[in-house]
């Protein structure tokens, strides 16, 4: 027996009155921009306005279906339409029609690389995204948002073509183009006023959040009551209206396969597919940081790819998640991903039925709702923490977003990642280096400047990645520790290598040489702190038959005694030293006698 506030929601028991009503406002919310954004995205890809629309119903569908963040949502977006675009100019003006199966065969193509990526679940990869390149993307992808809605907002036209650059494109629109519409600016300006105050309520009072959708349908209805959105005889209006919505729903189709296609259209494919899957994601992280949520990245992918494949056959216009749709869908609450699946459904209901009323929505309207969600999209605390706390990642930050806006937003997240991995190696292949000793109270910690050198033992704690970057430092770390015991006499070196990290070819067989030239000049090597991925290494490179076993001292776990095998390790090259240990240092420790006991250990 359920609880009275429960039901059987469509992804699982624990699905609340609550949650069914915070999901169909926000689905309604993001449908209102689903319109007019699945058209726009459609005549920037050179394609069929409605197959925009496809797409705003069938990949947002079955990308919230089988998806796992709770708040991002699919379809058509500004980036991917920019480069189907570019996939299908290699077919003539008159040629729409081959034009359009080649989209649809595209999806298909695109949809199939995604699963792949998937199922080889190479989806987890995109955990090692830093959050400082995703704050990055977010900033140039939330300004250039902003800047493509300035024409709206000023009710004019955009000049320039989409070969130009944005800012010069902003600046022909601003400088050389048609004279600002006034009532266009009344328009933007008041809706953002309407939902600011809406907002304001909404919180205050802990109302529905339906501020943006109260905003846009007070704002259209007094542009009609003016009359602003009335055409006159001529069928032209005041303002800029979001157009005829076709009263069509999409059914299935079989792309046509034209194999002289293909080449054309697998690198566009195999760009849109890893393109789509870090634009989801990157979305889909940037708001779980706001919300907790933990997500399942492989499964996104998949939900990515079902999308588009299953899309390719309702002859949509690729997709993947929409930065705009997905912060709209997260302000305006949303609690699960059924507001995905009620942001289709209402754009399915809008075009058979309410196609005659969306007409009469203002673009400068939707302009002033997409650039307060833009303002919303940088998150200020979160940026100025960051630039507060490390360098490193306000370089990110600053690199991904001046890529986003100068090079392009479908290329900022490579350019952060790529970044990111060039700036992390050097420091990943930086060692930690520290000498230890055993002070006179029989306590083993790092050696102070004041504490007399050991001549006849060198303890030392090395710490990083054994990995081939580290292999230089690590070469000159062993060569100095080589030279110095063979220029003082030192017979023991102790190496602490409990942090030291995932083994490669090339530092185990820098480790292999050292080892090899020390005993041959007469200086004993003991490996303390053993990990087991280094112990499993050196076993199957056979050290055992030249390297004394008994010199290797593994790790023994995370315990209290868990740095045991350092003091193991000192222990046994006492014992080994004996009596002939003529160290003026060690001849102030204990008696020999109890070098083999209390000992102790402190970094």
């Amino acid at each position: 027996m359920l609880a009275p506030n429960l039901t059987r929601g469509p992804f699982g028991l624990n699905y609340s009155w609550s949650d069914g009503r915070k999901d169909l406002l926000a689905g309604l919310t993001v449908a209102a921009i689903s319109l007019p954004q699945g058209m726009a995205y459609a005549l920037i890809a050179g394609v069929d306005p409605r197959f925009g629309l496809y797409s705003a119903i069938v990949v947002t569908a079955v990308a919230s279906i089988f998806g796992s963040s709770s708040h991002l949502i699919n379809g058509p977006t500004s980036a991917i339409s920019l480069v189907v675009f570019s996939a299908l100019a290699f077919f003539e003006p008159d040629q729409r029609i081959e034009a359009y199966e080649a989209m649809f065969l595209l999806g298909v193509m695109v949809g199939v690389i995604q699963i792949f990526i998937a199922v080889f679940k190479l989806g987890d990869l995109t955990r090692y995204i830093s959050e400082s390149v995703i704050l990055g993307f977010m900033g140039g992808a939330a300004l250039l948002l902003a800047i493509g809605q300035v024409a709206n907002l000023l009710g004019i036209n955009d000049k320039g073509t989409g070969h130009q650059h944005v800012l010069y494109r902003l600046w022909l629109t601003l400088m050389k183009g048609d004279p600002f519409n006034t009532q266009a600016i009344a328009i933007s300006a008041t809706t953002i006023t309407v939902a600011l105050l809406l907002r304001r309520l909404v919180r205050r009072y802990r109302l529905p959040q339906m501020d943006m959708l109260a905003a846009l349908v007070f704002v259209a209805s007094l542009a009609f009551l003016f009359g602003w959105t009335q055409p006159d005889v001529t069928g032209k209006t005041i303002v800029a209206i979001a157009g005829t919505v076709p009263a069509s729903l999409p059914l299935p189709h079989i792309p046509e396969i034209n194999f002289a296609w293909i080449p054309e259209l697998s690198s566009s494919a195999l760009a849109i597919a890893f393109l789509g899957l870090l634009e989801a994601l990157a979305i889909a992280k940037s708001i779980a940081n706001h919300t907790g949520q933990k997500l399942d990245y492989n499964r996104q992918c998949l939900a990515e790819g079902i999308a588009n494949l299953v899309g390719g056959f309702f002859r949509c216009l690729p997709g993947s998640g929409s930065l705009s749709r997905s912060a709209i869908n997260f302000q305006a609450g949303a609690a699960t991903r059924t507001s995905g699946i009620v942001t289709a459904l209402a754009v399915a209901i809008a075009l058979l039925v309410m196609a005659p009323l969306t007409r009469y929505i203002p673009k400068a309207a939707l302009a002033g709702l997409l650039v307060l969600t833009a303002i919303r999209l940088i998150d200020v605390p979160r940026l100025r923490y960051v630039f507060r706390a490390s360098n490193y990642d306000a370089w990110l930050v600053l690199i991904t977003f001046f890529a986003a806006i100068f090079i392009g937003i479908e290329f900022s997240i490579l350019v952060g990642v790529g970044l990111s991995i060039l700036l992390f190696i050097p420091r990943a292949a930086k060692l930690k280096t520290a000498e230890l000793i055993v002070s006179p109270e029989r306590v083993v910690r790092e050696r102070l400047s004041s504490d007399p050198p050991c001549s006849s033992m060198i303890v030392f704690d090395l710490e990083g990645e054994l990995f081939f970057g580290a292999a230089p430092e690590l070469d000159h770390t062993l060569d100095e520790l080589r030279r110095r015991a063979i220029q003082q006499g030192t017979r023991f070196i102790v190496l602490r290598l409990k942090r030291m990290r995932n083994p490669d070819v090339v530092c185990l067989e820098r480790i292999e040489h050292f080892l090899k030239d020390a005993e041959k000049n007469g200086i004993t090597v003991l490996l303390a702190g053993v990990r087991p991925d280094f112990l499993q290494a050196i076993t199957r490179l056979r050290f055992q038959e030249w390297y004394t076993p008994d010199h290797i001292f593994p790790e023994e776990g995370e315990d209290d005694d868990s740095d045991s095998a350092t003091l193991k390790a000192v222990r046994y090259a006492y014992q080994l030293l004996g009596e002939d240990n003529k160290c003026d240092h060690c001849r102030h420790s204990e008696p020999a006698e109890n070098r083999e006991v209390n000992l102790y250990y402190l970094v």
